[in-house]
């Protein structure tokens, strides 16, 4: 039996919460060989409520769960831990803006940052999932300075995932033929799905769908608001699906993508494609042996670079109106 891999769970009772760390116990992040301890953070309020997912969890018996830790301190909840996925945040409220939404988030994640830098393990990888998540991402990691800015990533496999089933649907293929797409910039209505340099059954996508007016007009508006058509279907932010990308994101990492492939992490940014600097930007990547790696050498047409051009302008506002909480 191998050692366990230490987990740490923020908002860990909530919606995505709930509907991720029961797949974590069950072996999906890591495989069925892996044992692991969930390390649940929650803020007071709700620990009652992360008391009744402990016996639930408990109750499923699971074999790999060696130990299940419930606090309301971020020290406690980031001790030793391996991965840290940051879910919780504050939710946006009717009337809040964006910049208030941000300007709520902004203590949260200060705090958390800082607990990250003091109590990780050594090989320790930050994924945030909590909206808004590459500017969350960002504060988080800028109170962390002793962790290394590769180990911290935004979350944007959900969107990717999006693009890719709408590919795959449009097209009546699998969704393994649909490789190659890519989510540029924030994970916001400002993204850029990119279904231009995708390939389907190993052809360019643009040529098998044959629409290039789809692609534009209709593929990636829906990708860009899924979210909240989702919210006006059933009433709630998505969960399922959001704790499903996040095992997706943390298998990748973990794992390696697969060959010939590339998945979309937010990470901080280079400047890569005339992406802004100093900011976390979602870019196509590879992985191998944990290390993820910007590809390299896409062609850009205007409608490519108008469209990262926008995302990134929304990352420098956000960031400035996130100053304050920014070493």
């Amino acid at each position: 039996m191998t050692d366990p891999i230490r987990v740490a769970v923020t908002g860990a009772a909530g919606n995505i919460g709930y509907a991720l760390i029961f797949r974590i116990a069950n072996g999906d992040l890591f495989g069925p060989d892996q044992p692991v301890i969930l390390q649940l953070l929650e803020i007071p309020p709700a620990m009652d409520a992360l008391e009744g997912v402990a016996m639930e969890l408990e109750d499923c018996a699971f074999p790999l769960l060696t130990q299940t830790v419930l606090t309301d301190e971020p020290d406690v909840a980031f001790a030793s831990a391996n991965w840290a996925l940051l879910v919780g945040a504050r939710p946006r409220a009717a009337g809040m803006e964006r910049k208030d939404l941000l300007s709520a988030n902004g203590p949260i994640f200060v705090s958390q940052g800082r607990a990250i830098n003091d109590n990780v393990a050594d090989d320790a990888r930050i994924v945030v999932v909590g909206n808004p998540a590459n500017t969350n991402c960002l504060i988080a990691m800028r109170n962390a300075p002793d962790v290394p800015a590769e180990r911290f990533t935004a979350m944007t496999r959900l969107d990717h995932n999006r693009a890719q089933s709408q590919l795959a649907q449009k097209t009546g293929r699998p969704l393994h033929a649909v490789t190659n797409v890519t989510i540029w910039g924030n994970h916001s209505a400002t993204q850029y799905p990119d279904a231009f340099h995708a390939q389907i059954d190993g052809q360019p996508a643009p040529a098998v769908v044959g629409d290039d007016s789809w692609i534009k007009e209709t593929f990636i508006p829906t990708v860009q608001k899924r979210g909240a058509e989702v919210i006006a279907a059933r009433g709630a932010s998505s969960a399922a699906s959001a704790a499903n990308a996040c095992i997706n994101h943390v298998q990748s990492w973990h794992a390696g993508a697969a060959e010939g492939d590339w998945v979309s992490m937010g990470v901080p940014s280079t400047g890569e494609y005339h992406s802004p600097t100093g900011v976390i930007f979602s870019y196509p990547v590879t992985i191998r042996d944990g290390v993820y790696r910007i590809v390299q050498g896409l062609e850009l047409n205007d409608f490519d670079r108008e469209k990262i051009a926008a995302t990134g302008a929304e990352l420098l506002a956000e960031r400035a109106a996130i100053a304050d909480s920014l070493p």
